[in-house]
């Protein structure tokens, strides 16, 4: 078992629970998101998924045959937002500039769960939403994409997180959210799903009971009152963590400006529990560090359409590879090959638009990889 989780929100922040406590865990991994620092939030009253029954679905197992069938211990279970991505029809433009808006579904904790579940794993995802169309809407592409979905609320007192998005003209992306608060920020410790926790446990339970605890801070600045309180909500619970996924804007950001591309630099962010440290860095791949060992894996170079997700898709792919065996943090070789699939995991999906339609499929990724050895 494992958790794979991110930091506590602010008053634009992203939705954990309100409480002392790190975010939740999973079986296998947990994805939580937070932004600041704690403000006081309205308590609300949230409807479990189960006032609409056609949403709730378990788990998705393989079944001899490779078909999907259902289950209801998921091995990795993600923790966090679920929104509505807008992104513009055209690309290239500012967010003021765009003609019109697509919606997709978003939010990097589902992208997790749903990338975990195509690549033949089993997940399960653990938020809120509002009680709306959108929030509806969110939870049947959960269940449409084989994702247990039994942890997710709907709160009738506030609105499904919305996000603008774009990729601008010159490469840098462009973030409005509407969140004053929505609903997966209001999400309560005692609104839980206590028998899917019981499984995942929260982020200390889960290290009380040997579940892995993984971590993902993905920043996103306008998320957080200020970056002084970005730096120590994302650093609040870093030492629970036993693996830690981070890019190298990241590095730079949680070190006040050193050198990303410095394995001393990096090293700083290591602590003592911590098993293994992995460094995105795009195109190029990543890099790992341990105890043990460190090095570099070379990404997958394919022409980018859409970055949205790709971040995701790595952390689902590496996941997928270290819940069913943890030994893979002991052995460097295994340990590579685990990372050159969860490369191509993120290389297969900025080939496309969106997010979670972009998601690559297990057998997708064997494919790429026989092509690049070929």
């Amino acid at each position: 078992m494992a958790l794979h989780a991110a930091p506590p929100p602010c008053a634009a922040g992203r939705g954990v629970p309100r409480s002392s406590a790190p975010p939740a865990a999973a079986t296998s991994f947990l994805r939580s998101l937070a932004s600041g620092a704690g403000t006081s939030r309205p308590r609300s009253v949230a409807s479990p998924v189960a006032l609409r029954t056609p949403a709730v679905q378990r788990r998705a197992v393989l079944s001899n045959d490779g078909a999907p069938g259902m289950s209801d211990s998921p091995h990795v279970v993600c923790f966090g937002e679920l929104l509505i991505d807008f992104v513009p029809t055209v690309s290239g433009v500012s967010l003021a500039e765009a003609p019109a808006f697509k919606k997709a579904p978003g939010g990097a904790p589902a992208n997790v769960a749903v990338g975990i579940a195509r690549l033949g794993g089993s997940s399960a995802f653990i938020g809120k939403v509002g009680d709306d169309e959108f929030g509806y809407m969110l939870s049947d592409i959960l269940k449409q994409n084989n994702v247990n979905n039994q942890g997710l609320l709907f709160d009738p007192h506030a609105r499904t997180a919305l996000a603008f998005v774009t990729l601008r003209s010159d490469g840098e992306r462009e973030f409005m959210f509407y969140r004053n608060p929505s609903a997966d920020m209001l999400l309560e410790e005692t609104e839980l799903d206590l028998q899917l926790i019981r499984k995942a446990k929260t982020a200390k339970a889960a290290k009380d009971a040997g579940v892995l605890v993984s971590y993902d801070p993905n920043l996103r600045l306008p998320l957080w009152s200020s970056a002084e309180d970005a730096r120590d909500g994302i650093l609040s619970i870093w030492e629970t963590a036993d693996v830690i996924k981070i890019s190298e804007e990241e590095v730079s950001f949680l070190t006040n400006g050193e050198d990303p591309y410095d394995d001393a630099v990096v090293k700083k962010l290591m602590h003592p529990n911590l098993k293994l440290l992995l460094v995105t860095e795009g195109p190029d791949g990543c890099r790992y560090y341990s105890k043990e060992f460190s090095g570099r894996v070379s990404g997958l170079k394919v022409t980018a359409v859409d970055t949205t997700g790709a971040g995701d898709a790595f952390v689902a792919g590496m996941l997928s590879q270290l819940a069913t065996d943890f030994s893979l943090l002991q052995d460097e070789g295994r340990l590579r090959e685990a990372l050159k699939f969860a490369n191509v995991c993120g290389a297969l999906t900025v080939t496309e638009r969106g997010a979670i339609p972009a998601l690559p499929t297990r057998q997708q990724v064997l494919d790429a990889l026989t092509s690049v050895a070929a």
